[in-house]
């Protein structure tokens, strides 16, 4: 028996397969991967998010046709935005030190194996004499070579796996950071309304019949649709009122600017990614100014670091 689960803090997984059993050509095919961390399959992107309904029915439905039996267990709940952050925060907290410790360790062989090339180039003649072919010396002399030249190139390797493993530890560092800039912030905050808009008007929206082209949708389908959508709608109304709370923070202690229709105005100089410019007009979301040329560009209100006004 094969078991689909899904949870909004472990995603969806699946539990009862083992090697060999012929479920991974199946998983594979619909989109599923292999966790080495976990040792069990997944659907990617599925953790602190809403079942993905349509992709656990494909998969019952592929594997009940492989010949095995499925069943499901899928919690519809959804922890608070602000549970899913603590979780992500700490996760990332986690993969830091994991990376950091894996830059040591391969800084430390980087050491070890540069030592070992030293020491192999050491060996060789000085002044780098040649090889005297014939001579008694000639197989020491080659094999003094072929190690000093294996030597280096463990040493060139280990280098760029050390470089590597630290540039990852460094991008690491600063993923929370950059979630929480103030201009991905508010950002996140228009494309989770736009989400919400578009959600609310699945509720309502019409229906396509062969014979009567568009029609409106019946009470009893908004019904539905509205018990289906709920969980999304509710989802998507909580991560806003947790990045808005986020917001105002930013705004309040002055990490962020707080710029809209109301404060901006034409004529004024705002300033935008470290350069100033003339306000041509000030839009429900972006500010219109001038380039130097004869077209101008437009921003988000998010992105005026500074604003003057021409008195």
């Amino acid at each position: 028996m094969l078991t689909i689960t899904h949870t909004h803090e472990a995603g969806t997984m699946i539990d009862g397969t083992s090697r060999g059993d012929g479920t991974a050509e199946v998983l594979k095919s619909a989109g599923w991967r292999w966790g080495r961390s976990i040792s069990a399959w997944f659907v990617p992107q599925s953790r602190d998010r809403l079942p993905k309904l349509h992709t656990i029915t494909r998969t019952k439905s592929a594997l009940e046709a492989a010949g095995f039996e499925v069943e499901t267990e899928i919690d519809s709940t959804h922890r608070t935005t602000a549970d899913v952050e603590a979780g992500k925060i700490e996760r990332q907290a986690d993969r830091v030190d994991a990376l950091t410790a894996k830059a040591e360790r391969k800084t430390s062989a980087e050491d070890a194996a540069w030592a070992n090339a030293q020491a192999a180039h050491d060996r060789l003649p000085e002044g780098g004499e040649p090889i005297k072919v014939g001579h008694h010396s000639e197989g020491r002399h080659r094999n003094a070579i072929a190690k000093a030249d294996n030597a280096m190139r463990k040493s060139v390797e280990a280098s760029a796996d050390a470089t590597t493993a630290q540039a990852r530890a460094d991008a690491a560092t600063h993923t929370t950071d950059a979630r929480y800039r103030p201009v991905t912030v508010a950002n996140r905050i228009e494309t989770l309304g736009a989400e919400l808009r578009k959600l609310e008007r699945r509720i309502t929206a019409q229906c396509y019949d062969d014979t009567r082209g568009y029609i409106d949708a019946t009470a009893e389908q908004i019904q539905a649709r509205t018990a289906r959508l709920a969980p999304h709608i509710d989802e998507k109304r909580d991560q806003i009122a947790y990045w808005e709370a986020v917001r105002a923070a930013q705004v309040d202690s002055g990490t962020a600017t707080g710029y809209d229709r109301s404060t901006v105005k034409k004529g004024d100089r705002v300033k935008i990614r470290g350069q100033w410019r003339e306000v041509v007009r000030a839009n429900l979301k972006t500010v219109s100014v001038t380039t130097g040329y004869t077209w101008t560009d437009t921003a988000p209100y998010a992105e005026i670091q500074q604003l003057l006004r021409p008195e």
